[in-house]
């Protein structure tokens, strides 16, 4: 996975891992979340899955509004 033949990618990598996230980051990855909830769920109960995926549609919208608004 990450390789002693690059010291300097080793540091970048390391010192990411206290990077904050952005909003943006955070609205997608519960987006996924979401999706990923949805679509185990559509074989189950179809009324949740359809509310997740609405709220997961809700997500992507704020996420579309942010990248206008920057």
């Amino acid at each position: 996975m990450l390789t002693v033949e690059f010291p300097q990618l080793k540091f970048k990598i390391m010192f990411g891992l206290f990077k904050k996230k952005t909003e943006r980051e955070v609205l997608l990855e519960r987006y996924k979340k979401l999706m990923e909830e949805s679509h185990s769920l559509s074989t189950t109960d179809r009324r949740k899955s359809d509310q997740k995926f609405a709220e997961a549609e809700e997500l992507m919208n704020q996420v579309d509004t942010l990248e206008k608004n920057n």
